[in-house]
């Protein structure tokens, strides 16, 4: 695996901006996450408890997080995916994650165009204007498509 250049940034929980590898900002994203999803008061589980009034920002920045994480597999190690034959599970997970965002608006348009290409062949219908007629390789990304609503 090459090492490239690219330089992450993550913000502390005193609101500090740290610079930190791939790795380690792929770990502060999913700790971040998991920390919020098991706190009783951002996700209650027992009836009667209100969620917070920041509930929606909270999970859009968590939307927000999980997608770099997924542009950085895809742009850095897609070809292990490829060896791995994983491809296709990455696809799905993208695909659904993508829809599962623009069905909510939880993310940003403008944030995630530079995934435009990738999310228009797995997310659009094997039929539905994209040029492909849907029975491509994983190679070429067009499979696993789910039909948006």
């Amino acid at each position: 695996m090459a090492v490239c250049n690219t330089q992450y940034y993550w913000h502390d929980e005193r609101g500090k901006k740290v610079k930190c590898t791939a790795p380690q900002y792929v770990d502060f994203v999913m700790s971040s996450v998991q920390k919020l999803v098991t706190d009783e008061d951002v996700f209650p589980t027992k009836y009667g408890r209100e969620f917070p009034s920041s509930f929606e920002a909270l999970v859009k920045k968590i939307c927000r997080h999980l997608f770099h994480v997924l542009g950085h597999i895809y742009w850095a190690h897609f070809k292990e995916t490829l060896a791995l034959e994983l491809h296709g599970h990455l696809n799905t997970l993208y695909a659904h994650f993508i829809l599962f965002t623009r069905e909510f608006s939880l993310l940003d348009p403008k944030e995630t165009a530079v995934m435009d290409d990738l999310t228009e062949v797995l997310c659009s219908s094997p039929s539905g204007g994209s040029g492909r007629d849907g029975a491509g390789s994983g190679a070429s990304g067009a499979q696993n498509h789910v039909k948006e609503r």
